[in-house]
Order: C-alpha cells, then sequence, then structure tokens
C-alpha cells in the first residue's frame, strides 16, 4: 500500500505562487501514474493535473492550463505541483493521488478520480484577493 503525504500549501495572495509536493512511503512511486486534485469548500472535487509514470506525458485541466506545472522526480519519491499566477479561485483543499501501473509500455496518465488507488491528506491552499 503506497501512503501519499502532501505539503507546501499555505496562504499567497493573488498573483503569487506556491509549490506543492507529495512524497510517498512504503512503496516507488515510478510504478505509479500520479494525479492532483483540488476540492473547493461547498464544491465537488476536480482534476488539476495527472502525469505519467515515466514524467513523459502529463496533462492540466483548463482552468490551470499555463499557470500550474506537474512534474515528478522518481528516485526522490516525489510529485510536485509547481502553481504561478493564483487566483482565489484556486483555493482549495489539495491532494495527491496514486494509480498502479500495470503496463509500463504505456505512457498513460489518468484524470478521473475514480480510476486512482491511493490518496493522500490533502493541503490546504489559500489564495487572497
Amino acid at each position: 500500500q503506497v501512503q501519499l503525504a502532501e505539503s507546501g500549501g499555505g496562504l499567497v495572495q493573488a498573483g503569487g505562487s506556491l509549490r506543492l509536493s507529495c512524497a510517498a512511503s512504503r512503496r516507488t512511486l515510478s510504478n505509479y501514474a500520479m494525479g492532483w486534485f483540488r476540492q473547493a469548500p461547498g464544491k465537488e472535487r476536480e482534476f488539476v493535473a495527472a502525469i505519467s509514470w515515466s514524467g513523459g506525458r502529463t496533462y492540466h485541466a483548463d482552468s490551470v492550463k499555463g499557470r500550474f506545472t506537474i512534474s515528478r522526480d522518481n528516485p526522490k519519491n516525489t510529485v510536485y505541483l509547481q502553481m504561478n499566477s493564483l487566483k482565489p479561485e484556486d483555493t482549495a483543499v489539495y491532494y495527491c493521488a496514486a494509480k498502479r501501473v500495470t503496463d509500463f509500455g504505456a505512457y498513460v496518465y489518468y484524470t478521473a478520480g475514480y480510476e486512482y488507488d491511493y490518496w493522500g491528506q490533502g493541503t490546504q491552499v489559500t489564495v487572497s484577493s
């Protein structure tokens, strides 16, 4: 079983930047495709970004494209979400998630929450106007 721990959240002014990290324990993250999701108060969980197991393929939601970047460092067992030009509407709890890979020849990413096997506890990001 993979244990995921997010960090790097906090309070930032609009236009600022944050970098979220998702560290894994007990298993190597290179066996997993990874994703970031977020949930704002009173709203459903929303896909943010995803990355294949090797890092060769990424996908970002339209709402964050050009501002957020997902990346990973497999030797460090860590996935990142660099968030620039933050807006108040980015305020949410951010979660990382892991999807076990069975075909390492397919560089696949996943955008639906139900496809993921493991989730972290989340980290709060608050953007003030």
